[in-house]
């Protein structure tokens, strides 16, 4: 493929892009808002939505209510000073936690600014790569968001293992990438279908308490040991190798957060018999968490 043809190909898709923050700021052109007041007034603003329109348990979201609230044009209006976000100015933990919320958001602001709910995330073409905000003049897709800052600039599960990186080298927003991933993050991020983890908002204050609960909810709940057979959530499947370097140490990992029961017996297998461990993965319910 020529140089010209591929300048084509991230041309068409950048125009494709849905830029939801796309609009002036109050703060003339240039000027950068104080990183860490953004962000705690973007935790604020999702608070309120989380405590009217998110179910306790965090699963499920009322986005037709959501939609036309006074609540959601808020935090809409808030989502316009992200543009001149001067991010450089976060430290790792304030980054994580500001892109774990942004992530979230996001996704709940890409789903009610659609003109008709889906059934489903997988029925919006593209949706993680074209579901975008404006964050310090670059844009930001929910898979940029993931891959490459979250998870330290690595390419998505999907893609050829000849692809190193979500970034190019020479793409501005890959100095902001983390050093190094934290598998917790997966527990942590939220794609709009019933199969994800529980919707939470994340603080600098909370954050390592927050993920580890965030862990210890999800394995809880999607990970069953029986006999020599451990059942996981898809999302262990497609991340496997955030969790370690082959099965035996994703199955280490994983027995941390199990209750005791099925932690004492995952951890036996592992040290008596790892060979006999067969790993199976739950179908994922990709219907949209309303």
């Amino acid at each position: 493929m020529t140089k010209y043809a591929r300048i084509k190909i991230v041309m068409a898709s950048r125009m494709a892009r849905r830029v939801l923050n796309a609009h002036e700021t109050e703060r003339p052109a240039g000027s950068s808002w104080e990183s860490v007041e953004v962000a705690a007034g973007l935790q604020k603003e999702m608070l309120k939505l989380k405590g009217r329109f998110i179910s306790d348990d965090g699963r499920r979201v009322d986005y037709l209510s959501l939609k036309g609230s006074d609540a959601f044009k808020d935090y809409v209006r808030h989502s316009y000073q992200l543009c001149n976000l001067d991010l450089t100015k976060l430290s790792l933990i304030e980054k994580k936690a500001f892109f774990i919320n942004v992530y979230n958001s996001l996704t709940i602001h890409g789903l009610a600014d659609c003109n008709e709910l889906p059934s489903s995330v997988l029925d919006i073409s593209k949706f993680w790569t074209n579901t975008c905000y404006n964050i310090g003049g670059h844009e930001f897709s929910l898979d940029d968001m993931e891959h490459g800052i979250l998870r330290g600039n690595k390419p998505h599960p999907s893609v050829s293992h000849e692809q190193k990186h979500h970034f190019s080298q020479d793409d501005p927003r890959t100095a902001l990438a983390l050093p190094e991933v934290d598998a917790r993050i997966h527990f942590a991020l939220v794609c709009g279908a019933k199969s994800c983890p529980a919707i939470q908002v994340y603080t600098v204050h909370n954050l390592e308490q927050a993920l580890e609960a965030a862990a210890s909810s999800f394995i809880s709940q999607e990970v069953k040991v029986q006999g020599n057979k451990v059942t996981v959530s898809k999302i262990l499947e497609w991340y496997a190798s955030d969790f370690g370097t082959n099965e035996f140490e994703l199955l280490r990992w994983v027995s941390k957060y199990l209750p005791d029961d099925s932690k004492q017996q995952l951890e036996q297998l592992l040290s008596n018999s790892p060979s006999s461990i067969t790993v199976d993965s739950k179908q994922y319910n990709w219907t949209l968490n309303l």
